[in-house]
């Protein structure tokens, strides 16, 4: 802990949050004091469900006019945003509604600036690009993993450059963020696995980032500003649970209380890593993702303990506090630091996330592809506790590709 002197913290989060069971049921009221035409933004999947349709419904009976958009696809390709902004454009919505997964409440944020703001989706990438508030959001997620809800960020697939690229700006945290664990019953096994990997990978990397000098103008200049008091409180938090609850969740989809501690633990990592930022495994997995077409949240957590166990002579102290936060035996700080390790690999096992690049799809040729391409982002490459050159990343992409830690222990 810093002393008095250096002791710094951040957070940038929604006006409201809502967390719990039936809290869905708060939309119309909450959307009804923000706007009279809400767009909502979602997935066929969800839009089939009846929950859905309750609060569509819900909304209609707080007079509010309402205009579903039901083709958000993973990964958000530019295409698919271009069309709902182009569909909705006459029905000219004052609040966006984002319904579903990380790529649903990304299409509301990416939208919602576009509405706004107009203009071509390439010229927000980056941080503070957006030039202005956005018309108000409400953010709901269905499953328990991005913490987009509460998040300053979306992601984008640009599929004429082939990468996935970052828009950040205060201005896309949603106003509203509904929380609601009883929304992610019907999430199958392998999709809570995935959801909740993102969310410990989240946590960790917000809990190790690299902490700044705590200059005034720190939060002014960037979006992320790296591992500080009050992100690492909900990093803790989120580690907490999801040692607790993920695997739970994974084998009994209707053991609320998991799913309601996997919620939480979601949208803590998404408090932290929000303001701390992510690091190294974010973006190796952009390359990868693009590479194997694989989930975002499969592919961060391959990589997290490689990219832990490069980053340990750096931030051993902070792995060993988060072995203590989950209950490993005490032991000298090395070897709790290094037991936190080998139990986020043990965990992320148990639930079937893959054990390495090679079992994700990539093929050995891509390796240095991979590589070469994770130093392109810079916001996250700026992020990790122990610096990062082309032979640092090829070395974690080929301990991670052949699923071997041994030769990162000595690195």
């Amino acid at each position: 802990m810093s002393d008095v002197h250096t002791a710094f913290g951040a957070l940038r989060l929604p006006r409201s949050v809502l967390f719990g069971r039936g809290q869905r049921h708060a939309l119309g009221s909450a959307a009804g004091k923000l706007g009279s035409r809400a767009l909502l933004c979602t997935d066929e999947r969800q839009a089939a469900q009846p929950e859905f349709h309750a609060m569509v419904a819900d909304l209609k009976a707080h007079g509010l006019e309402v205009r579903v958009f039901d083709r958000t696809i993973p990964d958000l390709p530019i295409g698919s945003i271009n069309a709902c902004v182009d569909e909705v454009r006459g029905f000219v919505p004052d609040l966006v509604v984002g319904i579903g997964g990380g790529s649903s409440m990304d299409m509301a944020k990416v939208v919602a600036v576009l509405l706004t703001h107009g203009g071509d989706i390439r010229s927000y990438y980056g941080e503070f690009a957006v030039p202005g508030p956005v018309m108000p959001l409400i953010a709901m997620p269905t499953t328990a993993g991005t913490g987009s809800e509460v998040t300053p960020v979306a992601v984008v697939s640009d599929d004429e450059r082939g990468v996935k690229v970052g828009i950040a700006s205060p201005h896309l945290i949603p106003l509203v963020a509904i929380c609601d664990p009883e929304l992610t019953a019907t999430c199958p096994p392998a999709l809570t696995a995935c959801s909740g990997a993102d969310a410990l990978t989240h946590a960790v990397e917000a809990y190790t980032t690299l902490a700044r000098p705590a200059d005034p103008m720190l939060t002014q200049d960037h979006v992320f500003v790296g591992k500080n008091l009050l992100s690492d409180h909900f990093a803790r938090l989120a580690v907490d649970n999801i040692f607790r609850f993920l695997e739970r969740a994974y084998r009994d989809g209707g053991d609320m209380e998991a799913r309601e501690g996997l919620m939480l633990a979601a949208l803590a990592a998404g408090c932290a890593f929000g303001t701390a930022g992510t690091a190294a495994a974010h973006a190796l997995q952009y390359p990868v993702g693009n590479l194997t077409h694989t989930a975002h949240g499969d592919g961060v957590a391959t990589l997290l303990p490689y990219v832990m166990q490069f980053n340990r002579p750096f931030c051993a102290p902070a792995f060993a506090e988060l072995a203590r936060t989950v209950g490993l035996p005490d032991a000298a700080e090395e070897d709790m630091s290094q037991a936190f390790i080998d139990a986020v690999a043990d965990l992320l096992g148990s639930v079937d996330i893959p054990r390495s690049l090679a079992a994700l799809g990539l093929k050995a040729e891509q390796q240095d592809f991979v590589a070469e391409n994770a130093l392109n982002a810079a916001r996250l490459v700026k992020n990790n506790p122990r610096p990062l050159d082309l032979p640092a990343m090829q070395s974690i992409t080929r301990a991670a590709f052949a699923g071997e830690r041994a030769a990162l222990k000595s690195a």
